[in-house]
């Protein structure tokens, strides 16, 4: 059997095992706690803020943070905020995260002095994939150096729509072609692996065909979305991949829960059943951020929480941003507690998501 071909049943069976070690050790509320990441105000260790969540992930109520651009006022200031992090819980330490793409999607640029990358488009235009792979490596390298442990790319969309609001305008995909997306795409992934930081695959199902927005509103790709744009994610993950997928806000009739028009994040006909039932994925699931339009404006934050782990989320990322609450990875982890005490079958798909992510956070700087 190949090696590619082994690792993810390997990886299956070391998740059970740490999944029961790790689960006899922490508490519900300890493992409800690493399915958040949640965005900050502040930009430096002395902040409320900053030292409000640097609590929270000591006492993990908190698995990860998620860095904006607001959140960085220099570079010296992010690598002290990420050092806080990391000594606040040492034994199992945070997802420090951003979206660092390059082209428009960045956090870290060069008015605080890193060096800013084309964006995804340019880059396969002018570069065949080593030479992707080399202008990533240095990204990786200089993000690595500051603290970081988890980039939110690359982007696998294909680049369908021309007219595509969120990908194509900010040429965010490498290209329309699945074989093409997957060679840059494993660039990416490369570059930042071989600095001890993990990736995450984005926007599942499949955001290239979109004829909206998810950030502003309700996405449907019922008439637009074909087959083909699962083809990076099942040429990924046949080659191994097991960082992140992060799932998308994007609504499809035909895998909307039962008629229950549910987008992809919350919905377990895409999450169960085609990720992880007909791509055998078993790594960790995360969602866009839950504060989009698409989410928010038609769903309320208990529903959100309860239906996305329902679906099979294991990380619900919130960006905080929508109207700034500092008690907000507190009440997402009430709900997700309460509800557990309710049903011993959403307790349990917090156990199976804590085992993954303790599983993925083992790799961590490795």
């Amino acid at each position: 059997m190949h090696a590619k071909t082994l690792r993810p049943l390997i990886a299956g069976l070391v998740l059970g095992l740490l999944a029961n070690t790790a689960s006899l050790a922490a508490s519900l509320e300890q493992m409800a706690g690493q399915m958040i990441i949640v965005g900050f105000k502040g930009d430096s260790v002395k902040d409320k803020s900053v030292i409000a969540l640097r609590k929270a992930v000591a006492e993990g109520r908190v698995g990860g943070v998620m860095y904006l651009k607001y959140n960085v006022a220099s570079l010296s200031a992010v690598k002290a905020m990420n050092e806080a992090f990391k000594e606040a819980s040492p034994e199992l330490p945070p997802f420090l995260t951003l979206d660092q793409e390059g082209g428009s999607v960045e956090r870290l640029t060069k008015d605080v002095g890193f060096p800013e990358i084309p964006n995804a488009q340019t880059v396969a235009a002018r570069n065949d994939p080593a030479g992707a792979q080399a202008i990533y490596a240095g990204m990786a390298k200089d993000m690595a150096a500051l603290g970081f442990t988890v980039n939110f790319g690359p982007v696998v969309d294909l680049n369908i729509n021309p007219k595509n609001l969120i990908i194509a305008k900010y040429g965010r995909a490498f290209s329309k072609d699945p074989a093409t997306v997957d060679a840059y795409a494993q660039a990416f992934i490369n570059a930042h692996h071989a600095e001890g930081m993990l990736t995450s695959i984005k926007h599942f199902p499949g955001h290239g065909s979109s004829t909206a927005d998810s950030h502003a509103g309700f996405v449907d790709i019922t008439k637009t979305w074909s087959e083909a744009e699962l083809q990076p994610y099942k040429d990924l993950l046949a080659g191994g991949y097991d960082d992140f997928v992060m799932v998308g806000h994007l609504y499809h009739k035909d895998y909307d829960g039962g008629g229950q028009r549910l987008p992809a994040s919350l919905s377990p006909d895409w999450i169960t059943g085609v990720l992880r039932g007909q791509l055998g994925y078993n790594g960790v699931v995360i969602s866009d951020d839950l504060e989009m339009g698409a989410i928010r404006k038609r769903f309320t934050l208990k529903e959100t929480v309860i239906q996305a782990v329902n679906a099979g989320m294991d990380v619900l990322l919130f960006s905080n941003t929508a109207a700034y609450d500092p008690a907000l990875s507190d009440e997402i982890l009430g709900i997700l507690v309460a509800q557990a005490g309710k049903d011993p079958n959403f307790a349990k798909r917090i156990e199976e998501s804590y085992g993954r992510i303790v599983a993925l956070k083992g790799r961590i700087g490795g």
